[in-house]
Protein backbone atom coordinates (compact mmCIF):
# COMPACT_ATOMS: atom_id res chain seq x y z
CA UNK A 1 0.00 0.00 0.00
CA UNK A 2 0.49 3.86 -0.58
CA UNK A 3 1.61 6.44 1.88
CA UNK A 4 -1.44 7.52 3.32
CA UNK A 5 -0.11 11.12 2.23
CA UNK A 6 -1.61 10.10 -1.13
CA UNK A 7 -5.06 9.06 0.60
CA UNK A 8 -4.76 12.27 2.71
CA UNK A 9 -4.38 15.43 -0.66
CA UNK A 10 -5.13 18.88 0.62
CA UNK A 11 -6.51 20.95 -2.22
CA UNK A 12 -9.84 22.68 -3.73
CA UNK A 13 -12.81 21.10 -4.04
CA UNK A 14 -15.21 19.94 -5.21
CA UNK A 15 -14.47 16.93 -6.63
CA UNK A 16 -11.25 14.91 -6.03
CA UNK A 17 -11.64 12.52 -8.83
CA UNK A 18 -13.20 15.23 -11.14
CA UNK A 19 -10.92 18.35 -10.37
CA UNK A 20 -8.09 17.69 -8.49
CA UNK A 21 -6.61 14.46 -10.78
CA UNK A 22 -7.47 16.54 -14.18
CA UNK A 23 -5.75 19.35 -12.95
CA UNK A 24 -3.00 17.09 -11.79
CA UNK A 25 -2.53 15.51 -14.92
CA UNK A 26 -2.92 18.67 -16.43
CA UNK A 27 -0.15 20.09 -14.44
CA UNK A 28 1.83 16.88 -15.79
CA UNK A 29 1.28 16.93 -19.24
CA UNK A 30 2.32 20.87 -19.67
CA UNK A 31 5.76 20.18 -18.09
CA UNK A 32 6.62 17.84 -20.63
CA UNK A 33 4.77 20.66 -23.67
CA UNK A 34 5.87 23.40 -22.47
CA UNK A 35 5.91 25.05 -26.04
CA UNK A 36 3.19 23.90 -27.26
CA UNK A 37 0.76 26.03 -29.62
CA UNK A 38 -2.34 24.08 -29.27
CA UNK A 39 -4.01 21.10 -26.56
CA UNK A 40 -6.96 18.89 -27.15
CA UNK A 41 -8.26 17.10 -24.20
CA UNK A 42 -11.03 14.13 -24.76
CA UNK A 43 -12.95 13.65 -21.38
CA UNK A 44 -14.59 10.01 -21.22
CA UNK A 45 -16.89 7.97 -19.36
CA UNK A 46 -17.94 9.41 -15.73
CA UNK A 47 -15.66 12.35 -16.53
CA UNK A 48 -17.44 13.75 -19.47
CA UNK A 49 -20.64 12.89 -18.11
CA UNK A 50 -20.75 14.52 -14.74
CA UNK A 51 -17.42 16.77 -15.79
CA UNK A 52 -19.30 20.08 -16.20
CA UNK A 53 -20.83 20.18 -12.87
CA UNK A 54 -17.56 18.87 -11.05
CA UNK A 55 -15.63 21.49 -12.96
CA UNK A 56 -13.54 19.74 -14.87
CA UNK A 57 -12.88 21.42 -17.93
CA UNK A 58 -12.16 24.64 -16.00
CA UNK A 59 -9.50 23.08 -13.78
CA UNK A 60 -7.72 21.99 -17.14
CA UNK A 61 -8.29 25.25 -18.76
CA UNK A 62 -6.95 27.22 -16.30
CA UNK A 63 -4.10 24.88 -16.39
CA UNK A 64 -3.49 24.72 -19.82
CA UNK A 65 -4.99 27.88 -21.56
CA UNK A 66 -1.83 30.63 -20.09
CA UNK A 67 0.33 28.57 -22.62
CA UNK A 68 -2.05 27.55 -25.13
CA UNK A 69 -5.59 27.61 -26.61
CA UNK A 70 -7.50 24.14 -25.42
CA UNK A 71 -10.13 22.72 -26.57
CA UNK A 72 -12.14 20.25 -24.67
CA UNK A 73 -14.25 16.72 -26.45
CA UNK A 74 -16.57 15.62 -24.56
CA UNK A 75 -17.18 11.14 -24.66
CA UNK A 76 -20.30 10.47 -21.83
CA UNK A 77 -20.68 7.17 -23.90
CA UNK A 78 -17.25 6.09 -24.50
CA UNK A 79 -16.07 4.00 -21.39
CA UNK A 80 -12.24 2.71 -22.02
CA UNK A 81 -11.52 -0.31 -20.12
CA UNK A 82 -9.22 0.32 -17.43
CA UNK A 83 -11.04 2.83 -15.33
CA UNK A 84 -14.48 5.34 -15.69
CA UNK A 85 -12.86 8.25 -15.42
CA UNK A 86 -10.26 8.61 -18.38
CA UNK A 87 -9.06 11.40 -20.20
CA UNK A 88 -6.29 11.67 -23.48
CA UNK A 89 -4.48 14.97 -23.69
CA UNK A 90 -2.87 15.70 -27.36
CA UNK A 91 -0.16 18.44 -27.63
CA UNK A 92 0.08 20.53 -31.12
CA UNK A 93 2.56 22.73 -32.90
CA UNK A 94 2.42 25.88 -34.70
CA UNK A 95 1.74 23.61 -38.03
CA UNK A 96 -0.86 21.77 -36.49
CA UNK A 97 1.38 18.64 -36.25
CA UNK A 98 0.37 15.97 -33.16
CA UNK A 99 3.08 15.81 -30.43
CA UNK A 100 1.94 13.43 -27.82
CA UNK A 101 -0.52 12.02 -27.09
CA UNK A 102 -1.16 11.16 -23.40
CA UNK A 103 -4.34 8.69 -21.90
CA UNK A 104 -4.18 9.39 -18.17
CA UNK A 105 -7.14 7.73 -15.83
CA UNK A 106 -8.24 9.85 -12.43
CA UNK A 107 -9.11 6.39 -10.18
CA UNK A 108 -10.31 8.25 -7.02
CA UNK A 109 -9.01 10.40 -4.51
CA UNK A 110 -6.88 12.57 -6.59
CA UNK A 111 -4.81 9.82 -7.46
CA UNK A 112 -3.53 8.91 -11.45
CA UNK A 113 -2.71 6.08 -13.13
CA UNK A 114 -2.12 4.67 -16.55
CA UNK A 115 -2.91 1.42 -17.77
CA UNK A 116 0.50 -0.10 -18.21
CA UNK A 117 3.08 -0.69 -15.73
CA UNK A 118 5.87 1.64 -17.20
CA UNK A 119 4.66 4.63 -15.40
CA UNK A 120 6.59 8.14 -14.30
CA UNK A 121 3.55 8.77 -11.73
CA UNK A 122 3.46 5.04 -9.59
CA UNK A 123 4.77 6.30 -5.97
CA UNK A 124 6.92 2.99 -4.23
CA UNK A 125 4.30 1.25 -1.79
CA UNK A 126 5.54 1.71 2.02
CA UNK A 127 3.05 -0.72 3.69
CA UNK A 128 3.93 -4.74 3.41
CA UNK A 129 0.89 -5.77 4.88
CA UNK A 130 -2.35 -4.72 2.87
CA UNK A 131 -5.39 -6.47 4.67
CA UNK A 132 -7.23 -6.20 7.67
CA UNK A 133 -6.48 -9.56 9.19
CA UNK A 134 -2.94 -9.38 8.61
CA UNK A 135 -2.97 -5.96 10.39
CA UNK A 136 -5.14 -7.13 13.20
CA UNK A 137 -3.09 -10.16 13.60
CA UNK A 138 0.19 -7.92 14.00
CA UNK A 139 -1.41 -5.93 16.24
CA UNK A 140 -2.43 -8.75 18.50
CA UNK A 141 1.19 -10.42 18.84
CA UNK A 142 3.09 -6.75 19.25
CA UNK A 143 0.56 -5.26 21.70
CA UNK A 144 0.86 -2.59 19.43
CA UNK A 145 -2.59 -0.53 17.80
CA UNK A 146 -3.12 0.32 14.32
CA UNK A 147 -1.33 4.11 14.96
CA UNK A 148 1.86 2.48 15.74
CA UNK A 149 1.65 0.51 12.52
CA UNK A 150 1.72 3.70 10.84
CA UNK A 151 4.28 4.95 12.90
CA UNK A 152 6.31 1.48 11.69
CA UNK A 153 5.79 2.17 8.05
CA UNK A 154 5.80 5.69 7.20
CA UNK A 155 8.57 8.27 7.23
CA UNK A 156 9.23 10.13 10.17
CA UNK A 157 7.53 13.32 8.77
CA UNK A 158 3.91 11.75 8.76
CA UNK A 159 3.37 13.47 11.56
CA UNK A 160 3.93 16.84 10.55
CA UNK A 161 2.06 16.06 7.65
CA UNK A 162 -0.99 14.35 9.33
CA UNK A 163 -0.78 18.02 11.58
CA UNK A 164 -1.24 19.86 8.65
CA UNK A 165 -4.05 17.54 7.66
CA UNK A 166 -5.49 18.44 10.94
CA UNK A 167 -5.00 22.07 10.56
CA UNK A 168 -6.37 21.92 7.31
CA UNK A 169 -9.63 20.30 8.39
CA UNK A 170 -10.37 22.03 11.12
CA UNK A 171 -9.96 25.44 9.43
CA UNK A 172 -12.23 24.30 6.62
CA UNK A 173 -14.92 23.70 9.20
CA UNK A 174 -14.55 27.05 10.93
CA UNK A 175 -14.64 28.77 7.76
CA UNK A 176 -18.27 26.43 6.42
CA UNK A 177 -19.60 27.45 9.57
CA UNK A 178 -19.12 31.16 9.33
CA UNK A 179 -20.42 30.90 5.72
CA UNK A 180 -23.69 31.99 4.18
CA UNK A 181 -25.56 32.13 0.97
CA UNK A 182 -25.82 30.22 -2.28
CA UNK A 183 -23.50 27.49 -3.76
CA UNK A 184 -22.84 28.09 -7.50
CA UNK A 185 -24.52 26.32 -9.27
CA UNK A 186 -28.12 25.66 -10.82
CA UNK A 187 -29.47 24.53 -7.80
CA UNK A 188 -29.01 27.49 -6.26
CA UNK A 189 -28.67 25.38 -2.84
CA UNK A 190 -28.43 27.39 0.43
CA UNK A 191 -25.81 26.09 2.76
CA UNK A 192 -26.73 25.32 5.53
CA UNK A 193 -24.05 24.76 8.42
CA UNK A 194 -24.31 28.09 10.18
CA UNK A 195 -28.03 27.42 10.74
CA UNK A 196 -27.31 23.92 12.23
CA UNK A 197 -24.64 25.57 14.19
CA UNK A 198 -27.03 27.83 15.74
CA UNK A 199 -29.96 26.15 16.13
CA UNK A 200 -27.58 23.22 17.74
CA UNK A 201 -26.73 25.25 20.34
CA UNK A 202 -30.13 26.16 21.73
CA UNK A 203 -30.83 22.20 22.59
CA UNK A 204 -30.04 19.92 25.53
CA UNK A 205 -26.77 17.91 25.52
CA UNK A 206 -27.74 14.73 23.55
CA UNK A 207 -29.61 16.28 20.71
CA UNK A 208 -27.04 19.62 20.75
CA UNK A 209 -24.06 16.69 19.84
CA UNK A 210 -25.75 15.11 16.81
CA UNK A 211 -26.76 18.66 15.58
CA UNK A 212 -23.12 20.05 15.77
CA UNK A 213 -21.85 17.03 14.45
CA UNK A 214 -24.04 18.02 11.35
CA UNK A 215 -22.82 20.99 11.27
CA UNK A 216 -19.03 20.33 11.52
CA UNK A 217 -20.08 17.99 8.11
CA UNK A 218 -22.35 20.09 6.63
CA UNK A 219 -19.39 22.84 6.65
CA UNK A 220 -16.74 21.56 5.02
CA UNK A 221 -19.45 19.45 2.51
CA UNK A 222 -20.79 22.93 1.72
CA UNK A 223 -17.18 24.19 1.38
CA UNK A 224 -15.85 21.78 -1.20
CA UNK A 225 -19.05 22.10 -3.35
CA UNK A 226 -17.60 25.73 -3.21
CA UNK A 227 -14.01 24.69 -4.33
CA UNK A 228 -13.14 25.45 -1.38
CA UNK A 229 -10.04 23.99 0.69
CA UNK A 230 -10.31 20.67 2.30
CA UNK A 231 -8.69 17.41 2.75
CA UNK A 232 -9.72 14.59 0.48
CA UNK A 233 -10.23 12.00 3.19
CA UNK A 234 -10.62 9.73 1.33
CA UNK A 235 -12.60 11.86 -1.51
CA UNK A 236 -13.70 15.41 -1.83
CA UNK A 237 -17.03 14.11 -2.30
CA UNK A 238 -16.82 12.35 0.97
CA UNK A 239 -14.44 14.95 3.12
CA UNK A 240 -16.61 16.48 5.37
CA UNK A 241 -17.22 12.77 7.44
CA UNK A 242 -13.90 12.41 9.33
CA UNK A 243 -13.73 16.47 10.03
CA UNK A 244 -16.67 16.29 11.28
CA UNK A 245 -16.46 13.46 13.78
CA UNK A 246 -12.69 13.98 14.90
CA UNK A 247 -13.89 18.10 15.44
CA UNK A 248 -17.36 17.08 17.60
CA UNK A 249 -14.84 14.55 20.00
CA UNK A 250 -11.73 17.14 20.08
CA UNK A 251 -13.85 19.92 21.25
CA UNK A 252 -16.40 17.66 23.53
CA UNK A 253 -13.86 15.61 25.14
CA UNK A 254 -10.87 18.25 25.07
CA UNK A 255 -8.39 15.36 23.02
CA UNK A 256 -5.00 16.63 22.42
CA UNK A 257 -3.80 17.53 18.61
CA UNK A 258 -1.16 14.49 19.41
CA UNK A 259 -4.21 12.15 20.23
CA UNK A 260 -6.08 13.55 17.16
CA UNK A 261 -2.93 12.68 14.76
CA UNK A 262 -2.81 9.45 15.79
CA UNK A 263 -6.38 8.85 15.33
CA UNK A 264 -6.27 10.25 11.81
CA UNK A 265 -3.65 7.89 11.31
CA UNK A 266 -5.66 5.12 12.11
CA UNK A 267 -8.41 6.54 9.93
CA UNK A 268 -5.50 6.94 7.40
CA UNK A 269 -4.93 2.94 7.53
CA UNK A 270 -8.54 1.97 7.24
CA UNK A 271 -9.26 4.00 3.73
CA UNK A 272 -5.99 2.76 2.53
CA UNK A 273 -6.63 -0.89 2.66
CA UNK A 274 -9.91 -0.36 0.61
CA UNK A 275 -8.13 1.82 -2.04
CA UNK A 276 -5.44 -0.79 -1.74
CA UNK A 277 -8.38 -3.91 -2.17
CA UNK A 278 -10.98 -2.27 -3.69
CA UNK A 279 -11.97 1.66 -4.77
CA UNK A 280 -12.44 5.31 -3.76
CA UNK A 281 -13.91 6.05 -6.50
CA UNK A 282 -17.27 6.56 -6.77
CA UNK A 283 -17.36 6.42 -11.06
CA UNK A 284 -15.57 2.56 -10.67
CA UNK A 285 -18.24 1.48 -7.00
CA UNK A 286 -20.35 4.13 -6.30
CA UNK A 287 -21.02 6.06 -3.58
CA UNK A 288 -20.27 3.04 -1.31
CA UNK A 289 -16.31 3.63 -2.03
CA UNK A 290 -17.10 7.13 -0.80
CA UNK A 291 -19.38 8.43 1.63
CA UNK A 292 -19.13 4.33 2.96
CA UNK A 293 -15.67 4.66 3.50
CA UNK A 294 -15.25 7.75 4.47
CA UNK A 295 -17.41 6.75 7.60
CA UNK A 296 -15.56 3.30 8.04
CA UNK A 297 -12.43 5.60 8.62
CA UNK A 298 -14.24 7.92 10.86
CA UNK A 299 -15.60 4.92 13.17
CA UNK A 300 -12.50 3.48 13.69
CA UNK A 301 -10.36 6.86 14.51
CA UNK A 302 -13.73 7.67 17.09
CA UNK A 303 -13.49 4.12 18.22
CA UNK A 304 -9.27 4.55 18.78
CA UNK A 305 -9.94 7.48 20.60
CA UNK A 306 -12.57 6.24 23.04
CA UNK A 307 -9.63 3.03 23.87
CA UNK A 308 -11.35 0.56 21.79
CA UNK A 309 -9.22 -2.81 20.94
CA UNK A 310 -8.07 -3.75 17.95
CA UNK A 311 -10.73 -5.64 17.42
CA UNK A 312 -13.30 -3.23 18.81
CA UNK A 313 -12.04 -0.47 15.81
CA UNK A 314 -11.56 -3.48 13.07
CA UNK A 315 -15.65 -4.10 14.24
CA UNK A 316 -16.17 -0.15 13.88
CA UNK A 317 -15.02 0.40 10.55
CA UNK A 318 -16.69 -2.98 9.25
CA UNK A 319 -19.80 -1.22 10.48
CA UNK A 320 -19.38 1.81 8.97
CA UNK A 321 -18.40 0.69 5.47
CA UNK A 322 -21.11 -2.53 5.58
CA UNK A 323 -24.05 -0.42 6.06
CA UNK A 324 -23.41 1.55 3.23
CA UNK A 325 -23.06 -1.26 0.78
CA UNK A 326 -24.67 -0.50 -2.66
CA UNK A 327 -25.09 3.32 -1.99
CA UNK A 328 -25.55 4.70 -5.68
CA UNK A 329 -23.36 7.75 -7.03
CA UNK A 330 -25.97 9.74 -8.60
CA UNK A 331 -25.18 13.31 -8.19
CA UNK A 332 -28.01 15.58 -9.28
CA UNK A 333 -26.99 18.03 -12.30
CA UNK A 334 -23.26 16.50 -11.48
CA UNK A 335 -22.95 18.93 -8.80
CA UNK A 336 -21.10 17.69 -5.98
CA UNK A 337 -24.29 19.28 -3.47
CA UNK A 338 -27.53 16.70 -4.04
CA UNK A 339 -27.46 14.03 -2.10
CA UNK A 340 -23.65 14.23 -1.22
CA UNK A 341 -24.03 16.94 0.98
CA UNK A 342 -26.19 15.75 3.72
CA UNK A 343 -25.05 11.95 3.38
CA UNK A 344 -22.05 13.35 4.89
CA UNK A 345 -23.42 14.89 7.72
CA UNK A 346 -25.69 11.48 7.89
CA UNK A 347 -22.50 9.24 8.10
CA UNK A 348 -20.37 11.28 10.73
CA UNK A 349 -23.41 10.60 12.31
CA UNK A 350 -23.50 6.90 11.59
CA UNK A 351 -19.79 6.89 12.70
CA UNK A 352 -20.45 7.69 16.22
CA UNK A 353 -23.19 5.02 16.36
CA UNK A 354 -20.50 2.92 14.99
CA UNK A 355 -18.41 3.48 17.95
CA UNK A 356 -20.67 3.00 20.41
CA UNK A 357 -21.78 0.43 19.69
CA UNK A 358 -18.19 -1.26 18.50
CA UNK A 359 -17.47 -0.19 22.51
CA UNK A 360 -20.29 -2.04 23.53
CA UNK A 361 -19.17 -5.16 22.00
CA UNK A 362 -15.88 -7.59 22.85
CA UNK A 363 -15.06 -6.99 19.39
CA UNK A 364 -15.70 -10.55 17.84
CA UNK A 365 -18.00 -10.52 14.93
CA UNK A 366 -18.76 -12.69 12.20
CA UNK A 367 -18.47 -10.55 9.00
CA UNK A 368 -14.46 -9.49 8.63
CA UNK A 369 -13.75 -6.08 7.48
CA UNK A 370 -11.76 -6.97 4.42
CA UNK A 371 -14.89 -9.59 3.65
CA UNK A 372 -17.06 -6.43 3.72
CA UNK A 373 -14.38 -4.63 1.62
CA UNK A 374 -14.32 -7.45 -0.90
CA UNK A 375 -18.62 -7.21 -1.41
CA UNK A 376 -17.95 -3.49 -1.88
CA UNK A 377 -16.13 -3.85 -4.73
CA UNK A 378 -18.07 -7.15 -6.34
CA UNK A 379 -21.59 -4.73 -5.54
CA UNK A 380 -19.91 -1.83 -7.33
CA UNK A 381 -18.97 -3.63 -10.37
CA UNK A 382 -22.41 -5.35 -10.57
CA UNK A 383 -23.95 -1.90 -10.33
CA UNK A 384 -24.81 -0.15 -13.80
CA UNK A 385 -22.79 2.72 -15.16
CA UNK A 386 -26.10 5.33 -14.19
CA UNK A 387 -25.78 4.72 -10.56
CA UNK A 388 -21.55 5.47 -10.35
CA UNK A 389 -21.25 9.20 -11.20
CA UNK A 390 -22.83 9.72 -14.65
CA UNK A 391 -25.98 11.39 -13.24
CA UNK A 392 -28.10 9.45 -15.71
CA UNK A 393 -30.37 7.49 -13.07
CA UNK A 394 -31.26 7.39 -9.58
CA UNK A 395 -31.80 11.05 -7.75
CA UNK A 396 -29.99 12.46 -10.79
CA UNK A 397 -32.52 11.38 -13.32
CA UNK A 398 -34.64 14.23 -15.19
CA UNK A 399 -32.93 17.02 -13.93
CA UNK A 400 -30.40 18.54 -16.47
CA UNK A 401 -27.58 21.06 -16.55
CA UNK A 402 -28.74 24.50 -16.83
Amino acid sequence: MKSIKELYRIGTGPSSSHTMGPRKAAELFLEKHPASAKFKVTLYGSLAATGKGHMTDVAIIDTLSPVAPVEIIWQPKVFLPFHPNAMTFAAYDNNDKLLDNWTIYSVGGGALAESDASTHIVTPDVYDMNSMVEILDWCEKTGKTYWEYVKECENSDIWDYLHEVWITMKDSILRGLDEEGVLPGPLNLRRKASTYFIRATGYKASLQSRGLVFAYALAVSEENAAGGKIVTAPTCGSCGVVPAVLYHLFKSRNFSDIRMHRALATAGLIGNIVKHNASISGAEVGCQGEVGVACAMASAAANQLFGGSPAQIEYAAEMGLEHHLGMTCDPVCGLVQIPCIERNAYAAARALDANIFASFSDGIHRVSFDKVVEVMKQTGHDLPSLYKETSEGGLAKDYKQM
